[in-house]
């Protein structure tokens, strides 16, 4: 047996996954996840110091974790933050001197190829049929098969980047709407979505005062459930946000935008439900480390 530890940094939070794998199958050692917010400074196509030493600190310690862990190998991406950065390079070489890791840059197409592969890693679904929607910090992406094939599409909207656009509903959906009508045409019957927006919405449905991923991942969510809790968070202030069951303190600020997107997204695509996954870009790419080694 070995073990594996993948570390994935986005825009909003940095997260670990550590797997065991043997002859007959992969089973999870460990997770965590630290909001680092390393795409604070999104909006102006850098990423701000401060950010990058607080995301390069949190990825120093998952890889002790890792290790601790018996991990004997890692690796470490990152998605629309760093890949947007006129300044990446700094990033990538302040984490090379204090970890040694080696981060590779994803991709859009890349981010929702991966998620597309975790998602039906985890859960049993007709891939014909389903479209996978990842609602990032940074970017939002859309996977889906036509003919045996796997589409994606990468948007440059995610919650953080949208909390600090401020664009209007009316400017979301047109971003998103050339997409939508493809992903629709194809014949898309089932929506599953990942991150953090969405597994949040599953845990604000339920009141999870402690975050319970077994109650999350498979949860259905529908739309008249997320256009009830998009109007319930709509009428609140940052301070009483912080005290909704489900949410995160430290998402309260960005989670409006999200469901926002995840409402456009679901109107878009004339469906009444999604599929809320655990699984998605961490285990799509630790299942790729599995395979290949």
């Amino acid at each position: 047996m070995k073990r594996v530890g993948v570390i994935d940094i986005g825009t909003n939070s940095t997260r670990l996954l550590v797997v065991e794998e043997s002859e007959k199958h992969v089973q999870t050692v460990a997770t965590n996840l630290a909001i680092t917010r390393l795409g604070e400074g999104v909006g102006s196509g850098t990423l701000l110091p401060q950010a990058m030493v607080r995301t390069a600190g949190v990825v120093e310690s998952f890889l002790q974790e890792a290790r601790r862990l018996g991990a004997e190998r890692v690796v470490a991406v990152a998605t629309s933050a760093v890949r947007d950065a006129a300044n990446r390079a700094v990033f990538l070489e302040l984490v090379k001197k204090r970890t040694g890791l080696q981060i590779r840059v994803l991709s859009g197409a890349e981010e929702a190829s991966y998620s597309y592969l975790g998602v039906m890693s985890g859960l049993t679904l007709e891939q014909s049929s389903t479209a996978v929607l990842d609602i990032g910090g940074g970017s939002t992406e859309l996977s889906w098969k036509e003919a045996g094939e796997l589409c994606t599409v990468s948007v440059n909207m995610g919650a953080v980047r949208l909390t600090l656009s401020g664009q209007p509903p009316a400017e979301v959906a047109a971003a998103f709407g050339p997409h939508l009508n493809r992903v629709r045409q194809s014949g898309i019957a089932n929506l599953v979505g990942v991150g953090g927006t969405v597994t949040t919405l599953a845990a604000i449905k339920q009141e999870l005062a402690v975050y319970e991923p077994e109650q999350v991942h498979g949860f259905c969510l529908l739309y008249r459930d997320v256009a009830v809790i998009l109007e319930r968070l709509n009428g609140m202030e940052l301070t009483e946000l912080r005290q909704v069951d489900g949410l995160q303190p430290e998402r309260a600020d960005i989670i409006v935008a999200g469901v926002n997107i995840l409402a456009v997204v679901m109107e878009g695509l004339g469906l009444d439900r999604l599929v809320v996954s655990e699984c998605g870009l961490l285990h799509g790419l630790m299942w790729e480390e599995v395979e290949i080694n």
